[in-house]
């Protein structure tokens, strides 16, 4: 296993800025997941990791050496695409084995290793098929054997589950993690996907318009977000902000006039010191962290009912308070009409607060 160190990483297509300064490092044996929008710069950032794309500025080193000038090969590193890239006309074995045969390994060497591979992917029984005659989660776990065969020093993967169903993407999330695991390998994963990113990873680069926005634990990251942007782009739903003001004196938030006002705790006061109380800020709570009350009483703020989601296991309930809209993750069983009156409190150990100008987190 390898490590991997980015060093301010720059890379530019033209007009286009596609990475400013990114930074990061992979320790040995690490699962790391960039996670980012369409057209963030994840790929841009891999390919320049592989050695696929030349950066403009910045330095890439595996364990503590640079790579910048090596030739992918060089790197030895296995890539494992969004598209499978089988040869068509080959079996599975065939496929897996071509790496090796490049190689000049034995006939016996080949062998040894594909079956060993193909052992630990649980695809023995493919060994004879073609990719025609594979599902789609079949050919990936085929195209992962054909990069593990060679022993790369890491893996990188750009997207691979995306082209599968949801039952199979959820599947090949737990193959890939126990995969991982066995081979105590580096695994660096490319991904849109915050489900994917936060069910595997060890870590999570978070990553937009080529900025680097945030790195950590999948914990860390969604319950301390460092801005805005990854405070709405981690989590299903995405976060309830609403616009507010600051009321340091008494250690309050309060929204929309005085529709709703939140007491904030001793901690939360102490990183009120010196906030400017007249700029523009954000509220921010998830919808776990909302309660709801048929009955009003202190503390609890009015709303009328939006509409509401059941989803078998939970049903998310959208509340107008004061004008803006509040999102409640409650009870399978809860059931609202549209138009009633409920009331809603928030963990208050649990809420954020936005600068709206920066979209920096206060806390």
């Amino acid at each position: 296993m390898s490590s991997l160190t980015v060093e301010s990483l720059q890379k530019q297509f033209g007009k286009v800025n596609a990475l400013k300064d990114v930074s990061f490092s992979v320790g040995e044996g690490e699962f790391m997941v960039m996670l980012g929008p369409t057209a963030a710069g994840k790929t841009t950032t891999l390919r320049c990791i592989a050695g696929l794309e030349k950066p403009d500025g910045g330095a890439v080193k595996m364990d503590g050496q640079a790579v910048t000038q090596l030739s992918p090969a060089e790197r030895d590193v296995a890539l494992v695409f969004q598209t499978y890239a089988l040869y068509p006309r080959k079996t599975a074995y065939q496929n897996m084995a071509f790496p090796l045969q490049a190689r000049d390994y034995s006939n016996q060497q080949i062998d040894i290793r594909v079956r060993e591979v193909a052992k630990l992917l649980h695809i023995s029984e493919l060994l004879d098929r073609r990719p025609a005659q594979m599902s789609g989660g079949q050919q990936q776990r085929v195209a992962l054997g054909r990069a593990m065969v060679r022993q790369p020093r890491m893996f990188l993967m750009d997207e691979p589950l995306t082209n599968l169903d949801f039952k199979l993407r959820v599947e090949m999330r737990a193959e890939l993690k126990r995969i991982q695991r066995e081979l105590a390998t580096t695994f660096f994963y490319v991904t849109n996907d915050q489900v994917e990113a936060m069910s595997m990873a060890d870590r999570i680069a978070v990553l937009n318009k080529g900025v680097l926005q945030q790195v950590g634990t999948p914990e860390a990251i969604y319950d301390h977000p460092a801005n805005l942007f990854v405070a709405q782009f981690i989590g299903n739903p995405r976060m309830n902000t609403l616009p507010c003001t600051l009321d340091v004196s008494n250690g309050v938030i309060c929204g929309a006039g005085d529709a709703w006002q939140v007491t904030l705790n001793a901690a939360q006061r102490d990183r009120l010191r010196g906030v400017k109380v007249g700029s523009q800020h954000l509220f921010g709570v998830r919808a776990e962290d909302v309660t709801l009350h048929r009955e009003g009483g202190a503390g609890r703020m009015a709303g009328s009912v939006y509409i509401v989601e059941p989803l078998g296991d939970r049903t998310y309930v959208d509340i107008e308070v004061g004008g803006s809209m509040v999102k409640a993750r409650t009870d399978a069983d809860f059931s609202a009409n549209v138009g009633d009156t409920l009331y809603l409190t928030f963990d208050t150990d649990r809420i954020h607060l936005f600068d709206a100008d920066s979209e920096t987190t206060i806390f």
